[in-house]
């Protein structure tokens, strides 16, 4: 297994397209809802969204709580908060901390609403933008903050593409955009930190040189997990280690016992390891290995 230097610069038109519609949107609303991923708060965070957004009220939501580790979710909530940026861990999926979000959007939006009423305009809905990159459960949050099914969802990333106004409740109106992904990833980490959790398309990072990765980050940081989840043992993890070969060689050995365990065995006794990285993959996403945090407050 190489480590080599992986060419990333994945910038579909559309993306450069819905970037402009974006900026033109802003004029439209009040408050932006930026979602990220809580698993991943700093690769799943356009970096040239700060820059266009600037001068508008954020609320941060962080994504797929129920992924991610607890003790790390709420350190991030205070990271943010610090820097005086609401933020809410929210499970679209079960509906978990959808209703803090409506909370918070009503309180920043307090004052303002006051200020329209005086001049009159009681009733004016606050209007809201939501912006993430793609795959980050953007359709599946707009459908359960609009207490609705009708939006498009799908697995793979940017299914999302139709502008539209989606009413959350007397108060709130949501302007709904596609996921807008950045021009060029200058960190590796950054895109492989996305590749793990699914947000960018498999064909763009090599799918075994992403499932090395992250075998070697879970080695390093959630050994207990990877060893309950494949049924390794802590001996057979450090002998491995420990063998005076290349660590890469020693992590990719690691990698193809895991596929022996899950039967991911082809002709001659060898081991089908884009069958195993497929696997490794597929139940990091699914949460299979646990709730796990890539990326910590520093």
């Amino acid at each position: 297994m190489s480590e080599n230097t992986m060419n990333i610069n994945w910038y579909p038109g559309h993306m450069a397209k819905t970037r402009k519609q974006i900026i033109e949107d802003l004029k439209l609303v009040d408050i932006v809802i930026e979602l990220l991923d809580a698993r991943i708060p700093i690769s799943s965070q356009n970096p040239d969204i700060a820059e266009i957004i600037k001068g508008k009220k954020k609320i941060i939501v962080l994504n797929k709580c129920d992924l991610a580790d607890e003790k790390e979710s709420q350190k991030w909530v205070s990271n943010f908060e610090n820097k005086n940026i609401p933020a809410v861990l929210v499970d679209s999926n079960s509906g978990k901390g959808i209703e803090n979000v409506i909370r918070k959007i009503e309180k920043i939006m307090e004052d303002e609403t006051e200020k329209q009423a005086k001049k009159g305009r009681v009733g004016r809905k606050i209007k809201a933008m939501i912006i993430g990159i793609p795959n980050v459960g953007k359709s599946s949050f707009i459908n359960r903050i609009s207490k609705r099914t009708t939006a498009e969802v799908g697995n793979k990333p940017g299914v999302t593409k139709q502008k539209q106004w989606i009413r959350i409740n007397e108060k709130i109106e949501l302007l709904d955009t596609p996921g807008v992904l950045w021009p060029k990833f200058e960190n590796e980490e950054v895109a492989l930190h996305l590749a793990f959790t699914g947000t960018i398309k498999e064909d763009v990072l090599e799918r075994t040189e992403v499932a090395y990765s992250l075998v070697k980050f879970l080695l390093e940081n959630a050994r207990e997990n990877l060893c309950n989840r494949y049924g390794l043992t802590k001996e057979y993890i450090e002998e491995v280690l420990n063998r005076d070969n290349p660590e890469n060689f020693n992590i990719y050995d690691i990698m193809l016992e895991i596929g022996r365990k899950r039967g991911c065995i082809i002709s001659g006794g060898n081991i089908d390891e884009e069958k195993t990285a497929k696997i490794i993959l597929d139940e990091f996403k699914n949460g299979k290995l646990g709730k796990i945090t890539i990326e910590r407050v520093k």
